[in-house]
């Protein structure tokens, strides 16, 4: 059997964090315990805000909690032509389509319209679906108005179902494989005008390309797996095994974010706190012990 494949790919948009640090040693852990690979990717994507500060911080703050990875390191923003490529084999297809709403604009729609309109698993509203004319839409593009490229949801599950069967995954732990429910998401987008793909669109292409066979990553990311079992039917991508973390909150429950300033592990290091220290902190050493199980 070839050696398992796990990742760790975080954004350069902000320090990691205690969540960041769980999310890398139970990677990194698994991959030596199971004989395996790990890779460090940097998903760089967003070039309105992932800034090389960061990213150098990244591969510093990593070496000091003790960890190591393969090199060169993949960059999602050296593999833009990736992305594209996979972009214009979907509108190719047809199943590609320019929505002109902006989020707020959307979320005021939805407001607008009616208390139970339909949200999508994170809670936002769901696109209404296409709705312009060709014609229009034209016309809006060469005017030179911004959109995002929107999956269609129906003709991209029916093309899914018939290139590739079931949309089934293996979630660790789970006896029985899951069947995935992309439509819960509607018209998803998968391209804004300030990146080439979403963050859907590219963390598929990459898994692929780089062969991994495990992505076990925050429970936060479990319902983006429809999506992503979803693209891998349309584009006969394999499907790697799936494992969804618990979070690691902050003294009001809520997960630790970039967003909310929590806690660098730069400043935790410069406080005295050691990789020991954050392995006891985060208990990363129980949970390995669940996933190593669940994989065996």
């Amino acid at each position: 059997m070839p050696a398992p494949i796990f990742r760790f790919a975080p954004s350069p948009n902000g320090f990691l964090h205690l969540g960041h640090a769980f999310s890398a040693l139970l990677n990194f852990d698994l991959a030596r315990l199971c004989r395996g690979r790990f890779l460090l990717r940097i998903e760089d994507i967003d070039p309105t805000r992932c800034r090389p500060e960061y990213e150098t911080a990244i591969y510093e703050d990593l070496a000091w909690l003790g960890l190591s990875w393969e090199t060169p390191v993949r960059r999602q923003s050296a593999h833009f032509d990736r992305y594209r490529a996979a972009l214009a084999w979907l509108e190719a297809e047809g199943l590609l389509y320019p929505a002109f709403e902006s989020r707020t604009e959307l979320a005021a729609l939805a407001a607008a319209q009616a208390e139970d309109w339909p949200r999508d698993p994170d809670g936002g509203p769901l696109y209404p679906g296409e709705s312009s004319t060709a014609a229009e839409r034209e016309r809006r593009i060469a005017r030179g108005d911004p959109f995002v490229l929107r999956l269609a949801m129906d003709k991209a599950m029916t093309l899914a179902l018939a290139a590739g069967g079931p949309l089934a995954f293996t979630e660790l732990g789970r006896p029985e494989p899951v069947t995935a429910q992309p439509a819960a998401w509607g018209d998803v987008v998968l391209a804004r005008k300030e990146t080439p793909a979403s963050y859907h669109l590219a963390v598929v292409i990459d898994d692929a390309d780089q062969g991994v066979t495990h992505v076990v990553r925050g429970l936060d990311l479990a319902p983006a797996t429809d999506i992503h079992r979803l693209l891998q039917n349309l584009f006969q991508l394999p499907a790697p095994s799936y494992a969804h973390h618990r979070l690691i909150l902050d003294e009001s429950g809520r997960k630790l974010s970039k967003s909310t300033r929590a806690t660098s592990l730069r400043s935790l290091r410069a406080d005295g706190v050691t990789p020991d220290d954050v392995r006891d902190m985060v208990g990363v050493k129980d949970a390995v012990q669940i996933f190593l199980q669940a994989i065996r």
